[in-house]
């Protein structure tokens, strides 16, 4: 799994891939931090993540697409499915490389909070709880668009899927109310956002990704048994 996860990771960063993602992802944050904290003085990083949210439904697929669609597209899915390492190890390395570079770009978040320590006293459990609950969700779309990534060939559609499926969960809740209480967005503007750690919403955050991420190995599995 280790290894896998390494090689993913360098070649998240040997192609523009990784840095179009955390590059992406900082200069959309430090414009909503421009326009919503410096701009009316807040101490809180809420309204920038609350906006980053959307942001994240499309650029998260960017870092997903090429998962397993690349290896199906390159035809090297046949070598990684008859190496001597399991599905699941297989699964598990691509996710964990791609969930590092997630949290990679969620911990620079904190350069934000060190820049509000100049002006005042922000309230540092609170904005930690934000950054943690964040990088959850994040995590969450991963494993979400790694599954959709091991269902098609083709990395552009791919990402559309995904963040038409991610969209399709946000705003379910407005046709189906019943549907709230397992929205993601929901768990995490409900509490975390505010600061507030919801034993609840970690359950739900960590049980989407884990039921994801087992989806996928199910997929890679069926297909390496057919082949």
């Amino acid at each position: 799994m280790w290894a896998i996860a390494k090689k993913e990771l360098k070649s998240y960063f040997l192609s523009p891939i990784g840095y179009i993602y955390i590059g992406g992802f900082l200069l959309t944050c430090s414009i909503f931090f421009y326009l919503y904290i410096l701009n009316y003085q807040s101490v809180m990083l809420s309204e920038m993540f609350g906006s980053a949210t959307t942001v994240a439904t499309f650029i998260i697929p960017i870092l997903t697409m090429r998962m397993f669609a690349e290896e199906k597209r390159s035809g090297t899915e046949q070598i990684l499915l008859t190496s001597p390492r399991s599905v699941t190890q297989i699964v598990l390395g691509k996710f964990l490389a791609a969930a590092i570079i997630v949290l990679i770009s969620t911990l620079l978040t904190l350069m934000y909070l060190i820049i509000l320590s100049f002006f005042g006293k922000p309230p540092i459990a609170s904005n930690l709880v934000a950054i943690f609950g964040f990088s959850l969700l994040l995590i969450a779309y991963v494993s979400l668009g790694m599954f959709i990534s091991s269902l098609v060939e083709n990395q552009v559609v791919a990402a559309i899927i995904s963040v038409a499926v991610s969209f399709i969960i946000w705003f379910m809740p407005s046709f189906a109310p019943a549907t709230q209480p397992y929205s993601l967005v929901y768990a995490f503007w409900s509490s975390f956002i505010n600061g507030t750690i919801s034993p609840a919403g970690i359950v739900l955050l960590l049980s989407f990704s884990v039921l994801f991420v087992i989806f996928t190995i199910m997929v890679i599995q069926r297909r390496k048994l057919v082949k």
